[in-house]
């Protein structure tokens, strides 16, 4: 073969090769934007950065599902999930009995996964300069439904104390934080004063202690960690003998902040994984969370526990696809 020749077959080589890697981008590309649907997430607002997060990162591989991220609180999140308006539901406590039978009533299977973990944090504004820590103990005699309207002043706290008013904030009466917070300082849940600012929505929160020097409030970790910079965390005394603790990541996992460290769930109904898109929403859930939970500022749940929660969900995914396949062959 002359120069000529061998020029020539070189040049249809490559733009061949060409030609065939054009078409396998162009099948890739294809492939990544198969997916499609929508996906809807409500619930606690603990759990929404988190859940928030996951939502980002998984669109920006599947763009063409479109992920519905909103908050109402656990309880009103759960209100949602039972009625069918969502196909999961953050929670920030575990699903109460009332709703377990509820569910039952309405005939509705869910999965529980584990996504993480939180510390409550008692926050107080960066001004205030006399709290050091508090006991489990002055946290109950602050919250007890009969301080309302007595206990006022930081001086009825503690011996020493000044005589600055005290301004209470804290989450709504729906919030899965509400619940957990008066269950483990008051001993029941829901069992709280009520006179002090509420909000479902956790900023809010972090803007009203910023910004009175008097606020004490809670809410979960990662409002501390986003906000630190204009509130003070307060280190937790479970009782007199015990060492006052701040909440960090550490003392979070290895619950020595306590009683206020607690697990976070998402609640998926099983028949909302015939929706391609929801499943594989949760399976990328489960598959990121190790990674993205450290990142807006919660513990991931241990790695055998996200392989056990994987297993569970391939299993209820063939479940839900098999009784799919069965109805459609039926008709």
């Amino acid at each position: 073969m002359n120069k000529t020749g061998i020029i020539l077959s070189s040049l249809i080589v490559l733009a061949l090769t060409s030609c065939n890697s054009g078409n396998h981008t162009s099948s890739q590309e294809d492939t990544s934007t198969e997916l499609q649907g929508e996906v809807i997430i409500d619930g606690s607002s603990t759990v929404y950065p988190l859940t928030e997060a996951i939502a980002e990162e998984f669109q920006l591989q599947n763009p063409k599902v479109k992920v519905k991220v909103s908050f109402s609180g656990t309880g009103g999140g759960f209100k949602k999930f039972l009625r069918g308006e969502t196909h999961i539901n953050n929670a920030s406590r575990p699903i109460k009995e009332s709703e377990k039978e509820a569910a039952k009533q309405a005939g509705i299977e869910y999965l529980e996964f584990e996504v993480g973990r939180d510390g409550i944090t008692v926050v107080v504004n960066p001004q205030n300069d006399w709290v050091d820590y508090l006991t489990v103990e002055e946290l109950r005699k602050i919250w007890a439904p009969e301080s309302q309207e007595v206990l006022t002043s930081w001086a009825q706290v503690r011996e020493g104390f000044p005589d600055e008013k005290l301004t209470l904030y804290g989450p709504g009466t729906a919030s899965g934080t509400f619940d957990f917070f008066t269950e483990a300082i008051l001993g029941e849940s829901g069992r709280s004063r009520g006179d002090y600012i509420a909000s479902e929505d956790d900023n809010v929160l972090v803007q009203g202690v910023s910004g009175d020097k008097g606020a004490l409030g809670y809410f979960g970790f990662a409002y501390y960690e986003e906000n630190k910079d204009k509130l003070k965390a307060v280190p937790i005394k479970p009782d007199d003998t015990s060492e006052a603790i701040l909440p960090t990541p550490e003392t979070i996992r290895s619950g020595t902040y306590r009683p206020l460290s607690r697990p976070l769930f998402i609640y998926v109904r099983k028949d909302a994984l015939k929706n391609p898109a929801v499943a594989e929403f949760v399976r990328f859930y489960l598959q990121n969370v190790e990674t993205l939970a450290p990142q807006v500022g919660y513990v991931p749940p241990a790695h055998e526990t996200i392989e056990r929660q994987l297993k569970e969900l391939e299993k209820a995914i063939e479940e839900v696809q098999q009784e799919a396949s069965t109805q459609t062959a039926q008709k």
